[in-house]
């Protein structure tokens, strides 16, 4: 609750005074994002490297979603997506060297999927705290079982 009266007291006080500046600085998804990096597995294991992620409300996060493995895996929650504002998901490829934006989606996402050897950034805020324990790879592997169910889950926490 603190938060929103800030970005909304910093928004009337740019209105009142007419200066672009107290606008701004309710402007939450402007800011310098803070860089997150998630494994999607590694080769021959299934799992969220790191497991436990933790963010903190009002900060603009850009999580980088890489995956090294031989498989296509999926960052699922539900729960997380409930909890954040998503300023916008990249699809994103090294090119000679240096990593360039293919695709960009923009709206509620709740699930993106990252093929081998590719990766992809999912830029957000935080807006809500929480604690959700339903992140999970839903991919089916040979065996008919999920990548959850060899481990693949893991938990959000947002302070």
């Amino acid at each position: 609750m603190r938060f929103w009266l800030q970005v909304i007291a910093a928004g009337v006080a740019g209105a009142l005074t007419g200066t672009a500046a107290g606008y701004a600085a309710g402007n939450l998804a402007g800011q310098p994002p803070i860089e997150v990096t998630v494994d999607l597995g590694k080769p021959g294991q299934h799992a969220f490297l790191p497991s436990s992620i933790k963010f903190e409300t009002g900060k603009l996060y850009k999580l980088v979603l890489r995956n090294q493995s031989e498989d296509p895996h999926y960052f699922t929650s539900h729960g997380f997506s409930q909890l954040i504002y998503t300023r916008k998901v990249q699809v994103v490829q090294t090119r000679d060297g240096k990593p360039t934006t293919l695709a960009e989606f923009k709206g509620a996402i709740r699930e993106v999927e990252v093929y081998p050897g590719h990766s992809a950034e999912w830029w957000f805020v935080p807006v809500a705290t929480g604690k959700v324990a339903d992140l999970r790879c839903g991919i089916v592997g040979k065996d008919g079982k999920t990548h959850a169910d060899h481990g693949m889950i893991g938990e959000i926490v947002i302070e």
